[in-house]
């Protein structure tokens, strides 16, 4: 069982971040901000994926004015995304988003981040200190000849120190790299230093594959040893994925499971039907319910009921039939085109039975 790391507590509006609370998923969504009905719809796209908390990109006076109706129909709280000017966080807070997020490398003079500081404390909005990789102070990449882990840190500190200094730590931080081993390195030294709450996530990871590695990768690392009280997997596509992903490493890791998990053999030279269809078909209609239960898709008598014993339910192939099971235990021989409705029947049993 994995050991977190202790935390103090803090808030993004309803949301408990640190201490012994659930690690929190986040995402971000994709449109333009400025654009209310389609952001709102992302948004709650992304809640009915599991997400908790969702940040929005505030990169003009359009998108802030936005806020106010987006904070109101959002069913999670809002986090504004806030690069180079500092009055778009004045703005994002008195349209009533839970938390701002600023870099330390892009939000220019101290006297700024103090006007956000004391605008933060009036409400008690939570300031994520998001220091990047790609947009470090100058002086910093001067001193360390590039962003490399230590640089990431002692931007965080500096930032840290100042807050402090100013009275408000409703804080937390984040040390991003595009390079996962960079990122590691990063969250490892700044969690002996402090012990604000950490949001962990792999910057700029890449698009739905790559990026899903990288970011199972260096968040799973972390996570494994007790590093990271919010997650956010970044990749190049349709956000909800992200949600789907990050749920999958924590499930993995056993710290958090959500949703129906659905397990498959990779199939190989003795499958006798497309058990590759089949099981994405069985994840598609499986995606919108929450149900704490496995589920399994395999291809064959050796992957079968035998290898998923532990299952809830699952099917597998044989030659232009299949078979349908619950713990191992063979219910009934289906045709290949029965087989997916089936499992969908055995399912409903099973969630009528949890209630």
């Amino acid at each position: 069982m994995i050991q977190r790391r202790t935390t103090r507590v803090i808030c993004v509006g309803p949301v408990r971040i640190g201490g012994d609370n659930p690690i929190v998923v986040q995402s971000m969504t994709k449109t333009d901000t400025s654009d209310v009905p389609a952001t709102v719809q992302q948004i709650k796209e992304l809640g009915y994926a599991g997400c908790r908390i969702v940040r929005v990109a505030v990169k003009d006076e359009r998108a802030a004015a936005a806020l106010k109706e987006i904070v109101a129909l959002s069913p999670v709280p809002i986090i504004a995304d806030i690069h180079f000017d500092w009055r778009l966080a004045l703005s994002s807070m008195d349209a009533g988003v839970a938390g701002i997020r600023i870099n330390p490398g892009n939000i220019g003079a101290q006297k700024r981040l103090l006007e956000i500081v004391k605008r933060a404390r009036q409400d008690n909005v939570a300031i994520r200190i998001g220091v990047n990789s790609g947009s470090l102070e100058k002086d910093l990449l001067r001193q360390y000849g590039g962003p490399s882990p230590h640089a990431l840190v002692e931007s965080a500190l500096n930032s840290i120190r100042l807050l402090e200094e100013w009275g408000y730590t409703n804080v937390k931080l984040s040390l991003k790299s595009t390079s996962v081993i960079d990122t590691i390195v990063a969250y490892r030294s700044i969690c002996e230093k402090t012990d604000y709450p950490l949001h962990v996530g792999v910057t700029e990871a890449g698009t739905i594959f790559r990026g899903a590695v990288k970011s199972s990768v260096g968040i799973g690392v972390l996570l494994s040893e007790g590093i990271g009280d919010t997650i956010r997997v970044s990749l190049t596509g349709n956000p909800v994925y992200e949600v789907i992903c990050a749920y999958t490493i924590l499930s993995s890791l056993g710290l958090a499971r959500r949703g129906v998990e659905v397990i498959a053999c990779p199939t190989c030279g003795r499958t006798q039907m497309n058990i590759v269809s089949i099981a994405e078909e069985v994840e598609r209609r499986l995606a919108g319910v929450d149900l704490p239960i496995t589920v399994a898709v395999m291809g064959c008598e050796v992957n079968g009921p035998g290898e998923a014993r532990e299952a809830d339910v699952g099917i597998c192939g044989g030659r232009n039939y299949g078979l349908l099971f619950r713990k191992g235990k063979i219910i009934r021989k289906l045709k290949e085109e029965e087989m997916v409705d089936a499992l969908m029947e055995e399912i409903q049993k099973i969630v009528g039975t949890k209630g």
